[in-house]
This record gives C-alpha cells, sequence and structure tokens, in this order.
C-alpha cells in the first residue's frame, strides 16, 4: 500500500488543478470589487447556489494543494539532503496558498450564504475582499516555485527545464503578471 500511495500522491496536485478550474468556471463573474453593496447582496443571493459549490470546491483545491505540497516536499527533502531548507520552505508556500484559498472561498460562501442579511457596506466589504486579497496565493506561489526551483537545480533530481520555469514563474508571481503566472504554476504543477 505504501508504493502505491508514493506513486500517485504527485496526482494530489492535478486534482487541486482540476478542482480550481472548475471552481472557476461555475463561481465567475462575480461583481468587479468596486459593485455597489446592493449590486453585490443581489448577485449573490440570485447565485447562491452555484456559489456554494464553487467556494466547497476551491476548498476540497487548498485540501489536495496541502497534499501536492507535502508530496513535493518529500521529493525535494531526499534529493536535497542537508537540512532540507528549501524543501521546508516550498511546503510552507504551499500552505501560505491554501490558506489564501480558504480566504477566497470563505468570502464568497459567507457572501452567499447570509449575503441578504448583511448591510450594503458590509457586502460590499467582503466582495472587495474576495476580489483583491490575493497577497497570500502570490507569497505562497512564489515561495513555493523559488524552493522548489532552487532545490531542483541544486539536486539535479528533477529536469534542469522544470526547475528554471519554477524560478521565472516564482519571481514573476508577485509582479503585475500573477494572476497569469497563477495559471502557468497549474500547468506546471
Amino acid at each position: 500500500m505504501p508504493d502505491t500511495w508514493a506513486k500517485r500522491a504527485p496526482l494530489t496536485g492535478i486534482v487541486a488543478v482540476v478542482l480550481l478550474i472548475a471552481s472557476f468556471a461555475i463561481g465567475s463573474d462575480t461583481p468587479e470589487f468596486d459593485a455597489s453593496g446592493r449590486e453585490v447582496i443581489d448577485f449573490y443571493v440570485d447565485n447562491e447556489g452555484a456559489q456554494f459549490a464553487a467556494s466547497l470546491l476551491e476548498a476540497l483545491a487548498a485540501l489536495f494543494l496541502l497534499f501536492f505540497a507535502g508530496t513535493l516536499r518529500s521529493a525535494l527533502r531526499r534529493s536535497e539532503g542537508g537540512t532540507g531548507g528549501l524543501s521546508a520552505i516550498a511546503l510552507a508556500g504551499g500552505i501560505v496558498q491554501a490558506v489564501g484559498l480558504l480566504s477566497f472561498a470563505g468570502f464568497s460562501f459567507t457572501l452567499a450564504d447570509v449575503g441578504d442579511k448583511l448591510e450594503p457596506g458590509a457586502a460590499q466589504a467582503l466582495n472587495a475582499l474576495d476580489g483583491d486579497f490575493f497577497f497570500m496565493i502570490a507569497v505562497g506561489t512564489a515561495a513555493l516555485l523559488l524552493a522548489a526551483g532552487v532545490s531542483m537545480l541544486r539536486s539535479g533530481a528533477f529536469p534542469k527545464w522544470l526547475a528554471w520555469i519554477a524560478i521565472v514563474l516564482g519571481v514573476l508571481s508577485v509582479t503585475p503578471a500573477g494572476f497569469f503566472v497563477f495559471l502557468a504554476y497549474g500547468i506546471w504543477v
């Protein structure tokens, strides 16, 4: 059984990406961050079921991302040697990403669950957070990719091209191109 898990564990990253894509597909077209409170409330009341589903899929994606990050850490640690600092940073980056995804899921779920009970200003504030609360995901992505990329280069246990892609994406993830980098990160995973 352990050998089976070791062979299949990297697939948790693919599951996370698929769940995240499904979440985006179901829950997209939310109000812009500057929408009025009334527009936000109306949207979430009218789209309650889709937003619940999208939030739950995003939360599940975060769970599978944690398993992927743990699996990546193990693979990096085996080849890294020494204290395993880079593999630990990669794992920490995955944890930060998961917390960011769970935050987004929580904002959307809250708006769908109690949107009709919120004051317009509160709904507008939650919607703004749901639209712009990306720093955790950007920093988590940067930490995971940079640490994994450097570890891969040092150990030679992974293809060099994969390491260089990780490093380039890691650097770009904290720039204005971050959203597009996050999409490319899904392919890297």
